[in-house]
């Protein structure tokens, strides 16, 4: 924020874009220093919330009850809410500027990073956003479909929305039909023929990007088990180091989880999530539809914390009718306002 707060003899204007948690978090701090600011917050979506009302599993929703926070962050007498505006189009930045003292840009990351690979836009293959944002009601995802009628389906990345998306397959609709989900899509998720997923990472199980309460999530489905060959937890040296580094305690709770996960009975339950880690995705192959996803496999190279995946040269195919690629995103450009189009951010300090 460019101009004190305490300087001027009229309450500061600030105008917030993005009504997700860093927007009302912004606009609490504003409000906890002084009474002396009003803040008006603009959003492209009729609704707010952002992320936590169209990100968040709707298997969560104990993490869905932070709305009642910003709820009452809106209360505040100085605050307004402007819905169904999308700055750069509907009110340019130059005109915000005319009538507020600031501008905080809260819009997040919007869009999906891309594998550039061959195949990548082929039917059948979709970024995870599309996906959760269409399981969770999001207006610009309402109309997407996912073809569920092949029996095994690819995830690229290992972070914790890839994760969100393969217990959304895995789980069954009894599981599903008292969470927050879209209605439109447990009926096609109870329609669901995908009884095999594959959750694919670059590097190695000490260098999965997920979290131990996502992880072990795995381990408590209905119909569904976490399936893990055991040769690929063992460990590099660099890697060992990593899981033990006391300041990376999350890491050694993943590796212990998916330790677990290798002496689970087989339960023959319907379907089966295979994590399976050093794969990078080299190419998906498909006439017109996506039939195969072609991997290579990978080795660890460097220090510990500093590890890249090399690629070994040697390929394995994956036979499948549905990818999602799940590995991060990438932000939204606003005319008026710098972007860094290599990062997918707006450069910014601290």
């Amino acid at each position: 924020m460019s101009c004190p707060i305490t300087t001027l003899d009229r309450p500061v204007r600030v105008a917030v874009i993005g009504s997700g948690p860093s927007g009302f978090y912004a606009t609490e701090a504003l409000f906890a220093k002084t009474n002396d600011v009003s803040v008006d917050m603009f959003e492209r979506l009729p609704a707010p919330f952002g992320l936590v009302r169209y990100g968040v599993s709707p298997d969560h929703l104990k993490i869905k009850n932070v709305i009642k926070v910003y709820e009452k962050i809106a209360e505040h007498k100085n605050f307004s809410y402007f819905g169904n505006v999308t700055v750069g189009k509907d009110v340019s930045v130059s005109e915000l500027r005319k009538f507020y003292d600031a501008i905080i840009f809260t819009c997040g990351a919007e869009s999906d990073r891309r594998l550039g690979i061959p195949g990548e836009n082929l039917l059948g293959s979709h970024t995870a956003t599309e996906f959760v944002g269409w399981y969770n009601g999001h207006p610009n995802f309402l109309n997407h479909k996912f073809d569920l009628s092949h029996e095994v389906g690819v995830i690229i990345g290992q972070g914790n929305v890839a994760l969100d998306v393969a217990r959304i397959l895995a789980k069954t609709a009894d599981e599903l039909k008292n969470t927050d989900i879209a209605q439109y899509a447990l009926e096609v998720l109870a329609e669901s023929k995908v009884r095999e997923i594959h959750l694919i990472g670059r590097r190695g199980p000490a260098q999965a990007a997920f979290t131990p309460v996502e992880i072990r999530e795995l381990g408590h489905l209905n119909d569904g088990d976490p399936i893990l060959d055991p040769q690929e937890l063992i460990l590099n040296e660099a890697s060992q180091q990593e899981i033990n580094d006391p300041q990376h305690a999350q890491r050694k709770k993943n590796f212990e989880i998916l330790q677990q996960f290798t002496a689970l009975p087989n339960l023959n339950k319907r379907r089966k999530v295979l994590i399976r880690f050093l794969r990078s995705p080299l190419e998906i192959q498909g006439k017109n539809h996506v039939e195969k996803v072609v991997l290579e496999k990978n080795q660890l190279v460097g220090t510990a914390h500093h590890q890249k995946a090399q690629g070994t040269g040697v390929k394995e195919e994956i036979a499948c009718g549905i990818v999602f690629q799940s590995v991060g995103y990438y932000g939204t450009p606003i005319p008026e306002v710098p972007f860094d189009f290599q990062k997918g951010i707006f450069p910014n300090q601290a």
